[in-house]
């Protein structure tokens, strides 16, 4: 069976790379396959996970890509490419045909976006076009979500282009917003929510892919 070779970009605790971990190892119809998980910083608790279950890893920190000193002296935007870059380079040379931010936080920017057009997906815990956009990452949404009194939330799967989570959406799932809710309280509730989105949404990404190479 064909697999949608994937890319798994990361920042942090990965959750949601373990929640497609697990699926790819219980289920043998999985249409994905992990070939590489890739940090923006050396970090990233994600690593772990994915070396504990066997899979190659490379961190593209501005530190690790452009060296300390010039890190240290470049603008943010250039941090941004070069990380992008790197991050590009990666994927390739593992022969990804698609990738998949799960808790990602470096803006993606210079040729990753057209090389990967419309094979990028990016898992966002609000339900766009809400609260999405520059600064809204983290429990800056939730606080956002509760601060103009919604009674949803949840969480959006969506192709990446060349704006701020302004790509088509593929998959969201809601769930209530409770009176008594802190950013923490609706974080938790999402977050169960966000592995499921992030499995459907990469296996979704997989039928479309897999069925443009058929025809």
């Amino acid at each position: 069976m064909r697999k949608m070779k994937i890319a798994v970009l990361v920042s942090g605790g990965g959750t949601n790379l373990q929640a497609l971990i697990d699926y790819e190892k219980s289920h043998e119809d999985c249409p994905y396959h992990i070939q590489i998980v890739i940090a923006d910083t050396k970090k990233a608790f994600a690593l772990e996970r994915a070396e504990n279950a066997g899979i190659e890893t490379e961190i593209v920190s501005p530190y690790a890509v452009l060296g300390a000193e010039k890190a240290k002296t470049v603008s943010k935007e250039e941090k941004r490419i070069a990380v992008s870059d790197a991050a590009l380079s990666a994927a390739k040379s593992c022969g990804c045909d698609a990738v998949v931010l799960a808790g990602w936080l470096t803006v993606l920017s210079g040729k990753i976006i057209e090389e990967y057009s419309n094979r990028i997906v990016n898992l966002h815990p609000a339900l766009l076009p809400k609260f999405g956009g520059v600064g809204m990452w983290g429990h800056n949404v939730h606080e956002a979500v509760l601060a103009a009194g919604e009674k949803e939330s949840g969480c959006t799967v969506h192709l990446v282009d060349s704006g701020c989570d302004t790509g088509e959406i593929l998959v969201q799932k809601k769930v209530p917003v409770l009176p008594d809710d802190t950013p923490e309280t609706l974080y938790a509730r999402i977050a169960l929510e966000e592995h499921k989105a992030m499995v459907e949404g990469v296996c979704k990404l997989a039928e479309m892919i897999l069925q443009n190479n058929l025809n």
